[in-house]
């Protein structure tokens, strides 16, 4: 598995202006931070991380195999820029860990016995709430 601090070294950070907080003092700084990384460039990971992060998070990956990310969520520039490296590392570690085999299970047959007889249970207690056939 690559090491986040190379994959950090790929990265590209741009600013630019941003709404949200701030009054008049958004519309005359750049305290937007965008992140973006090419993943099919990347020397630090070998190709099955490369496809794992593909599939993994296709829906924020561009066609040209570009991830961006940006943040707008605090007024300062340097808060953002370190808002969207943690988010970043976030995605990447949790896009490459491996999920765990599932193993196949089956009820045993004391947890069978015990559905139907709560089954039989609830019908007898229902047939009870009914009025009596004279």
């Amino acid at each position: 598995m690559a090491s986040i601090e190379s994959i950090l070294g790929e990265v590209q950070f741009q600013s630019a202006l941003s709404g949200g907080p701030g009054g008049q003092h958004v519309n005359k700084t750049e305290s937007k931070v965008i992140l973006t990384w090419d993943v099919s460039e990347s020397s630090c990971i070998n190709s099955q991380e490369k496809q794992r992060i593909l599939n993994q998070l296709a829906n924020r990956i561009n066609s040209d195999s570009i991830l961006k990310l940006s943040v707008t969520k605090s007024r300062s520039q340097h808060q953002n820029k370190k808002i969207v490296k943690e988010s970043f590392i976030k995605l990447i570690q949790k896009a490459l860990q491996k999920p765990k085999k599932r193993i196949k299970t089956k009820p045993s047959r004391s947890s069978k016995l015990k559905r139907l007889q709560k089954k039989k249970q609830q019908s007898d207690k229902k047939q009870l709430r009914k009025k009596p056939k004279l």
